[in-house]
């Protein structure tokens, strides 16, 4: 299940985005497990970014999950996280990259998704299962 908040209040294809999220998780079997997706601005988008990775700018996704991949500990949570996308972002990075905002929102759906699986790209070998995801998503 995917909650979903569009704080732009101005996404025509939001519908789309969580119906290809939806798909993604089931194609990975985590039809049991929730997340929320969160639209915003790059002014929201920049104050995370500072408040939670000391970075000054905004940037096109983040996202935030319930457990991280050395929380041994940690109980099995049906609950993700949270993935947040700059709309603003996505839009330019569309528009560099010669395709639809949508496609663009969605592979950074992906992205995020990827992220709360425990998963990041600190060097080139670790983007594949990145790349294998937001390239799945834009079939779907």
């Amino acid at each position: 299940m995917i909650d979903f908040v569009d704080e732009t209040e101005n996404c025509s294809f939001a519908e789309a985005v969580l119906v290809s999220l939806t798909r993604l998780m089931q194609n990975l079997d985590l039809k049991d497990k929730e997340l929320c997706l969160v639209f915003v601005d790059n002014e929201k988008m920049h104050e995370l970014n500072l408040a939670h990775r000391q970075v000054d700018s905004a940037t096109d996704v983040l996202s935030f999950p319930t457990f991280e991949p050395e929380d041994e500990d940690m109980p099995i949570l049906p609950f993700l996280g949270d993935i947040i996308i700059s709309l603003d972002t996505a839009a330019k990075q569309a528009k560099d990259q010669g395709h639809s905002t949508e496609d663009e929102v969605k592979v950074l759906a992906a992205h995020g998704l990827t992220h709360l699986l425990g998963f990041d790209h600190p060097d080139e070998a670790s983007w594949e299962v990145f790349r294998n995801n937001q390239a799945t998503i834009l079939t779907l």
